[in-house]
């Protein structure tokens, strides 16, 4: 079945769009992260390019360090494991947080034993250049992880042979469950930069060069049940075979010599790292983790993962964003309540320098008394659409009412779907977020073309442009937002809503046409769809990432797939009936094809996004 995906960004992350497929888009649309998008072809996408602006996105990505990060160094001695491998063994913390007698900055430094119970496995005889030659290592199937050597230049494609280009591939695979892959290079000698890709039959979904800033690579993915999927190493920047199924492929020998390799599923199984700290309710926390650690997670004080990862996702935070970025793993979280919450390092082993820093939301922050405002532009805009990530420019976007016809609408219906469209963006974004998040001084201002005049470009003014399509926009997708930003520090972002794709004909499913009956209630049902995209990418703004599709949970946040449930399509197939449910921001399981593991407080994450400004970064009275 065709994918389509709500929402924003992503990194090396696999995401449900991903499942269809790559292909090349034509080169006169914009291709931004898809993980920012609900895009209307995810198998258009091009996944070569993305995979490499989000590489170079976060190589540029250089933020402020604390001019004095309290420094922590592990307790537990290098070398060892036990001392700290449970979060009721976790080393306690002190004197980092948001008040004002407290560091908000730790530089946390500390080490994984290596994991003496991984198998050994000699180098792989060449060639193994290619999908159908490459070694099967029984990680995820038979094994539980693997270490291995090998040489970038041994074979017939290398400097010794006809200059090509030497890979070496490794076959992964899943079985009935999804499994979580983590693979680190070393090069203990020469001069190879080492470079990773992961393939699988239909082409690229994922790569790195140069973790943490140095020439090795490591590469975490989440693998589908019953998938093959196959590992490439290379060497870097970027070399890779034009065609992965056809040995001798590549384009030309860039660095060799030898590396080492481990790929482990799941924790390492090995040395695990636990700390503890105290948060105060709304706190925004982020951690980047460089060196030998490739996973960190985030656990709430009743012992819950409340955010894991194996991946650089920052290249999709808001480019005013304070986060820290650029290791081999990186977590944004935003604490719900006041407590003892815990930091995991999983995977990975030696030696590891961890980012650890917490703020108030942005919005707490602005001046006394400002209330952040969404603005939700009807009349049609102009966009800079270059803000989006891949290039672009200024377009003009046509307004709602120029859709009206497609729904079989007249321009007297276009104030009942305003309104429709306005009071589900306000049920989801404020009534919502105010009877079910913990932030006292919740303060949200929704406001809209037909009733109030344009604040865009004031402070603390985003918006969401509902209206424009695919070809006016140049962007292949239904929603878009700016960023993923969690604590709001991007308060003047922009999000589309296109509306040509859910005004189509009857028959596709991302149509809204296609739900509707005789026994509809066209003008409901078609202000419930919009509302609930338009939440969707004010959602992604707010702070939140894509929730799980695949489980029973529905929510505002899920990527799409099955377009039906962002429509609040009931039971009987039909929109706008008595069976239609009321779809909203929930606490649900992140997205697992999207390289992120835990439980998302989608309703926190946005609650606290929205604080009336005290003018204070420190501790604020409650």
């Amino acid at each position: 079945m065709a994918k389509r995906v709500f929402g924003i960004l992503a990194v090396t992350l696999l995401t449900s769009a991903l499942l269809s497929g790559q292909a090349t888009a034509a080169p006169d649309r914009i291709q931004p992260d898809p993980l920012l998008m609900f895009p209307r072809r995810p198998a258009d996408t091009d996944w070569a390019a993305v995979l490499k602006t989000r590489e170079a996105k976060r190589a540029a990505r250089s933020l402020a360090a604390a001019p004095n990060p309290l420094p922590y160094n592990e307790k537990e001695p290098a070398g060892t494991s036990g001392g700290n491998d449970t979060l009721a063994k976790a080393e306690y913390i002190a004197g980092f947080g948001t008040r004002r007698a407290e560091n908000p900055k730790v530089r946390l430094t500390g080490d994984l034993r290596p994991d003496p119970s991984i198998p050994s496995e000699p180098p792989a005889a060449e060639p193994n250049d290619a999908l159908g030659q490459a070694r099967d290592t029984g990680v995820g199937a038979t094994r539980r992880a693997v270490r291995t050597s090998g040489v970038i230049g041994d074979g017939p494609y290398g400097s010794a042979g006809d200059g090509t280009g030497d890979f070496d591939f490794y076959r992964l695979s899943a079985g009935a469950t999804p499994v979580t892959f983590s693979a680190r290079t070393l090069t203990p000698t020469g001069d190879l930069d080492t470079f990773l890709a992961l393939f699988d039959k239909d082409g690229l979904w994922a790569l790195n060069d140069n973790a943490g800033g140095s020439t090795d690579s490591a590469l975490s993915f989440t693998i589908p049940p019953g998938r093959e999927y196959f590992l490439m190493v290379g060497s870097g920047p970027s070399g890779r075979p034009s065609d992965p199924k056809t040995p001798g492929t590549g384009g030309g020998v860039l660095t060799e010599g030898p590396y080492t390799l481990t790929i482990t599923s799941g924790n390492s199984g090995g040395d695990l790292d636990y700390y503890s700290f105290d948060l105060r309710a709304g706190d925004v926390l982020g951690a980047s983790v460089a060196g030998g650690g490739t996973r960190i997670a985030v656990y709430d004080p009743a012992g819950r993962e409340v955010f894991g990862s194996s991946q650089d996702a920052s290249s999709l935070f808001a480019t005013t964003s304070p986060m820290p970025g650029g290791g081999n793993a990186v977590l944004d979280f935003v604490a719900p309540k006041e407590g003892r919450y815990h930091l995991g390092v999983e995977a990975g082993e030696g030696a590891y320098d961890i980012k650890l820093e917490a703020f108030r939301p942005g919005t707490e922050t602005a001046p006394r008394g400002d209330v952040h405002t969404i603005f939700l532009d009807f009349d049609g805009a102009r966009v800079n659409t270059s803000i989006y990530g891949m290039g672009g420019g200024i377009r003009d976007l046509s307004p709602l009412s120029a859709f009206l016809p497609r729904w079989r609408l007249t321009a007297r219906d276009e104030r009942a779907l305003t309104d429709a469209i306005i009071a589900t963006v306000k049920e989801n974004l404020e009534r919502d977020l105010i009877a079910k998040g913990t932030n006292p001084r919740f303060a949200l201002r929704v406001l809209n073309s037909r009733d109030h005049a344009d604040p865009w470009g004031r402070p603390n003014v985003s918006r969401v442009v509902v209206g424009g399509t695919i070809l006016e926009s140049g962007i292949q997708t239904i929603g878009i937002a700016q960023s993923i930003d969690a604590g709001n520090f991007g308060k003047e972002e922009t999000a589309l809503v296109l509306l040509d794709e859910i005004s189509s004909p009857a028959g596709p499913v991302w149509s809204l046409n296609t739900y509707l009956g005789p026994g509809s209630d066209k003008i409901a049902f078609l202000g419930r769809a919009v509302g609930n995209i338009t939440s969707h990418e004010a959602g992604h703004m707010s702070g939140s990432w894509h929730t799980s599709l695949a489980n029973a949970v529905p929510g505002i946040m899920d990527p799409g797939g099955d377009p039906a449930v962002m429509f609040a399509v009931g039971p009987d197939g039909r929109g706008g009936t008595a069976d239609d449910p009321d779809l909203d921001l929930v606490e649900e399981e992140l997205s697992p094809a999207e390289g992120f593991t835990g439980i998302e407080d989608t309703v926190n994450r946005s609650a606290w996004a929205f604080v009336r400004g005290t003018g204070q970064d420190a501790e604020v009275t409650r």
